[in-house]
C-alpha cells in the first residue's frame, strides 16, 4: 500500500512565516445584500484591507468610490447581492461590482436606465476624475445577467485625493 500523505504539505510551526501583506498582493471580493446598511459595511472592509496592505495614502478615495458603487447597485437592485473587488495591479487600485439590475434590451429603456446609473454615480466620477482614472459600467457578462460596474484609481492620483499633495 502506497502512502501519498506527503502530497499534501501542512505548515509546520517552525515552517517560515507568510510575507506580509503589501499593496501588489491586495486582492480581496465579498458578496453582501445589497441593502441600506451594504454602503457602510464595504467601507469599513476597505479601510481594513488597505490598512493591512499598507495604502492608507488611497484610503479617502477608495472608500468614496466602494461606497458609492455599493449605493447605486441599493438603489438599482435591492433586495438582491452585490459582488465587490478589490484589486492592486500596476500601481493602481481596481475595485469591480456585480449587482443584479438586468441590462435592457429595448434601447430606450437602456438609455433611460443608463442615465439614471450615470446620475447615482455623479459624485464617483468627480472621485475617479480627481484621481486620474477611469470608471465604467455595463453587461455583467456572468452567469445570470445584471450589471458590473468598475473604477481605476491610479495610487498618484487618489493619494492626494483629499489633501491636494500628489
Amino acid at each position: 500500500m502506497t502512502v501519498l500523505a506527503g502530497l499534501c504539505p501542512i505548515a509546520a510551526p517552525g515552517d517560515k512565516p507568510p510575507a506580509p501583506p503589501a499593496p501588489d498582493t491586495l486582492a480581496y471580493s465579498l458578496t453582501l445584500p445589497s441593502a441600506p446598511r451594504s454602503p457602510a459595511i464595504v467601507r469599513a472592509a476597505t479601510r481594513t484591507v488597505l490598512t493591512a496592505h499598507g495604502l492608507d495614502d488611497v484610503m479617502d478615495a477608495a472608500v468614496q468610490v466602494v461606497g458609492e458603487l455599493v449605493a447605486c447597485s441599493y438603489r438599482l437592485a435591492p433586495g438582491s447581492e452585490v459582488y465587490v473587488s478589490l484589486r492592486y495591479r500596476d500601481d493602481a487600485l481596481r475595485v469591480v461590482l456585480y449587482d443584479a439590475h438586468p441590462r435592457h434590451t429595448h434601447p430606450r429603456l437602456a438609455a433611460a436606465c443608463d442615465a439614471r446609473r450615470r446620475a447615482a454615480l455623479r459624485v464617483l466620477a468627480c472621485v475617479v476624475k480627481a484621481c486620474a482614472g477611469e470608471w465604467g459600467f455595463g453587461d455583467a457578462r456572468e452567469p445570470g445577467g445584471g450589471t458590473r460596474m468598475w473604477a481605476v484609481l491610479p495610487r498618484s492620483g487618489a493619494r492626494g485625493y483629499v489633501t491636494g499633495k500628489s
